[in-house]
Parts: C-alpha cells; structure tokens; sequence
C-alpha cells in the first residue's frame, strides 16, 4: 500500500508544479520601468539576458549627417522601457539591479500594471512598420476600435483635425500617446 502512496505522491508533484507555473503566469504584467537618457535599449538587453521580457517601442526618422542621409531609430518613449514579469520582490529587486535602471512607474509605492492591449497595440504598430509619431497624451475622446486591414482590433481615442482621421494609442501610467493616421480604416465603438 506505501508502493501506491509513493506513486500518488510522485504522480502529482508534476501537477502541482504546473499549476504554480499557470498561476505565476496568469499574474504576470507589463509594467513601465524609468531608464537613464538614452539607456533604453541597453537596459532592455540586459533585461533579456536576465531571462525578463523586455520591450522598448522605437520610432525610425531620417537624419542627415554632414554627408549623407541616414535611417536612426530613437525610443518612442524617451526614458522608458517595459518589463513583463511577476510583481513579485525577487523579480523586481531583479530589474531594478539592471545598469540604466531607476525605477518602476508606481503611484503610492505601488507598481502600476499597463494593460496587455496597450502594449499589444503599440506592438502592432511597430511589426507591421505604419508609420506613426509621438502625440501630446490623450484620455477624453471616442474609444473606437479599427475593424479591417493590417490595424485589425488595434484600439484608441478617434481625433479629427481637417477631415484626417487619427487614432491616439495612450499608455496611461507614463502618461504619453502616439498618434497613426487612419485615413479610410472602418472603426467601431470600443
């Protein structure tokens, strides 16, 4: 009969170790982390070679040198990073070991999470190369949601200025926004 037990007990260990990894991975955030000037992308490296996700959006702008033109990308978010991971004490003493790090966006000592669609958003953006640019930050308008083409699902706050339909994407805890010109996009209310 201890035969048995000892296989019950084995059998389930595995169990319960998946479901603390499903746990762990339902609790999982994007969270807003405060870099050093012009720190972003190292600090995001680093960040993955600690095994955290890290994200840092980045806006391609022609530049002339004295002679020639050249394709640089900046941080569309000068001074931030994102990080998705656990809010646990380990985890954050973790990304806040990081060189260029300074701090997390909190409110109150509270780490505030930035939600998945936000970040999915500017993702899209990025993957499918539209064209976009910093916009003042924006939180009163029409939430709508683009239905059709590459911009599928992406969601923000409409604006019209002289008939050009623009779509604002806010991340509301860095309190910044990008703007991309939606032209002929189908929306819906969000």
């Amino acid at each position: 009969m201890s035969n048995v037990q000892v296989i019950t007990e084995f059998a389930t260990l595995p169990q319960a170790q998946v479901l603390q990894a499903q746990v762990l991975e339902e609790e999982t955030r994007w969270y807003a982390i405060q870099v050093r000037c012009q720190f972003e992308k190292k600090a995001s490296l680093q960040l993955q070679d600690k095994g955290i996700e890290a994200f840092v959006p980045t806006l391609k702008q022609r530049r002339r040198w004295s002679d020639r033109w050249q394709v640089v990308e900046f941080p569309t978010f000068p001074g931030y990073a994102f990080v998705h991971l656990h809010p646990s004490p380990a985890h954050r003493l973790q990304v806040l070991q990081t060189r260029g790090v300074m701090s997390f966006v909190a409110f109150g000592g509270e780490m505030i999470p930035i939600p998945d669609k936000q970040i999915d958003d500017v993702r899209v953006l990025i993957s499918r190369d539209v064209p976009y640019s910093p916009h003042p930050f924006t939180k009163i308008g029409q939430r709508v949601r683009i239905r059709g083409g590459c911009l599928d699902g992406t969601e923000g706050i409409l604006t019209s200025n002289r008939g050009d339909k623009t779509l604002v994407i806010s991340i509301e805890p860095i309190q910044r926004s990008i703007a991309v010109s939606i032209g002929d996009y189908n929306v819906e209310p969000a």
